[in-house]
């Protein structure tokens, strides 16, 4: 029932191509057959109609697409040329910090004893003083002007020989004279104080003659600040 039906459809277009198509002029090749309006001739299944003269160069978009050669795909845009690298940033400034400026050093306090002999400074049961002691005393002098001087303290003392209020006497006499020659050397006399101990703070033992010259002797303490340099 079905292969008739076909072959009855195929009949029918035969008959509609024999009546309805155009036959190809003398000496003309048209690969398809086409209507009396130039349309290609297609059967019930939408194919075209090739003549006998069709070749694959005649195939056409519209019936035989996979034949047509491809055209070629269209060439690719060009690559936009590289931008140029942006120009670097400017290196920061940098402002140097302040150098700190060093805070003054507070003067250091200074407290300094130092012990004369007094054979050194004077002659036997005298108050009057030597070449030698004098020298001592310019060695001190000389340090106090580094000195903020506060106060100086020269205290005399003697040997256990003679009586009490003699050797007290001697030992006063002796630190007035340390203290006279010291502000004749440009130290204010308001900062000069003396005192005089007699026999009553030895040192050594009296009762050699070593002993007791280590007790005959001058003591001058300075009290004062010295500024300290970095």
């Amino acid at each position: 029932m079905n292969i008739s039906l076909k072959l009855s459809v195929l009949i029918a277009a035969v008959a509609v191509v024999a009546g309805c198509g155009t036959t190809a002029p003398a000496g003309s090749r048209v690969g398809y057959t086409q209507s009396p309006n130039a349309a290609v001739v297609k059967d019930p299944f939408g194919l075209c109609w090739r003549t006998g003269y069709w070749t694959p160069a005649d195939a056409t978009e519209e019936c035989d697409p996979a034949l047509v050669p491809k055209k070629p795909a269209p060439a690719p845009a060009p690559a936009p040329a590289p931008q140029p690298a942006p120009a670097p940033a400017p290196a920061p400034v940098v402002t140097p910090a302040p150098v700190p400026v060093p805070a003054p050093v507070p003067a250091a306090p200074t407290t300094e004893k130092v012990s004369f002999a007094a054979d050194a400074f004077f002659d036997t049961a005298k108050a009057t003083l030597k070449p030698e002691g004098k020298a001592k005393l310019d060695e001190l002098a000389a340090k106090l002007k580094d000195v903020n001087l506060e106060a100086i303290v020269a205290v005399g003392h003697t040997d256990s020989q003679g009586g009490e209020a003699y050797n007290q006497k001697l030992s006063v006499k002796r630190a007035e004279a340390v203290k006279a020659y010291l502000v004749g050397k440009g130290v204010d006399s308001n900062r000069v104080f003396t005192e005089g101990k007699g026999k009553t703070k030895p040192v050594a033992d009296n009762k050699t003659a070593d002993g007791r010259a280590k007790n005959r002797r001058v003591e001058i303490e300075v009290v004062g600040t010295r500024t300290v340099t970095k």
